[in-house]
């Protein structure tokens, strides 16, 4: 899946305790597996037995054994994956109002829909720009669609100051034509871009940059990197379509899929 990523998961710092987990679980079979024994000498109890002869024989079974080593990493992640997405799900039914109704964040599409579409980006990240076409048929091609936009810059400085801009173009009443100009910017989004594309647009330039100085354009921002993080949004882009979340790119018919599928369950 495609995706530019924030910060090391749950799962990435788990497979730095993967070392000492295999030790241990080769210490139990070493102990427990009558296989692991056969045709060795009388076993010795651990309280007795030398570290070093310990550590040995636990080194040579897992040479011997290494698929060992494939189905514990295996079991690992999955269930951290496992794991993560319970927290995740969790996070998305306490925070639900939040996500969907925080007057701070930009709206698209028909404000009244019945099905809202709620994107996580960043205004450098290649993969946004490349969803950002679905994301405007999905748009056009839903007169009930909802969308929010969730300004989530985590790709640097020139991410940040973009965000912000854009919060401030909200002022102005400009915020989706901004948007979807700033999907269309090829290179880095920077300063000069960002403001090259404001005037464009029809922005006042001068009032936006005032405008961006408002502590509560930082809040915002802040209040969505909180939120991703505990939807386990470790990357951008990322959806939230009814009871589903997406991390990655994805594709319009997806979209649509999910779109229906919230709309068929809320009309139940």
């Amino acid at each position: 899946m495609m995706t530019h990523r924030l910060r090391p998961t749950g799962r990435r710092l788990g497979f730095l305790l993967l070392p000492l987990l295999l030790i241990l679980a080769a210490g139990a079979w070493y102990l427990l597996d009558p296989g692991f024994r056969a045709g060795q000498q009388p076993a010795i109890a651990p309280d007795n037995l030398p570290k070093d002869a310990f550590e040995r024989r636990v080194r040579d079974y897992l040479v011997a054994n290494p698929e060992v080593i494939v189905e514990a990493m295996q079991n690992l992640e999955w269930k951290q994956r496992e794991e993560e997405q319970t927290e995740a799900q969790a996070a998305l039914t306490a925070h639900r109002d939040e996500l969907l109704n925080n007057p701070e964040s930009p709206v698209g599409g028909n404000p009244q829909g019945d099905v809202t579409l709620i994107e996580f980006f960043d205004y450098n990240c290649s993969y946004c720009r490349q969803v950002a076409p679905a994301m405007v048929e999905a748009e056009e091609g839903d007169p009930q669609l909802r969308i929010v936009y969730k300004e989530f810059p985590i790709l640097g400085p020139d991410s940040v100051f973009a965000a912000r801009a854009a919060l401030a173009a909200r002022r102005q009443n400009l915020y989706p034509q901004f948007h979807k100009a700033m999907m269309q910017v090829s290179g880095s989004a920077d300063e000069v871009q960002v403001m090259a594309v404001a005037e464009e647009i029809g922005l006042n330039v001068e009032q936006i940059r005032a405008d961006m100085q408002d502590p509560a354009i930082d809040a915002e921002i802040e209040r969505n990197l909180a939120l991703a993080q505990a939807l386990r949004i470790n990357g951008t882009p990322g959806f939230v379509i009814g009871d589903e979340i997406l991390r990655g790119a994805t594709d319009l018919q997806t979209m649509r899929r999910l779109i229906d599928q919230a709309r068929k369950h809320q009309n139940r």
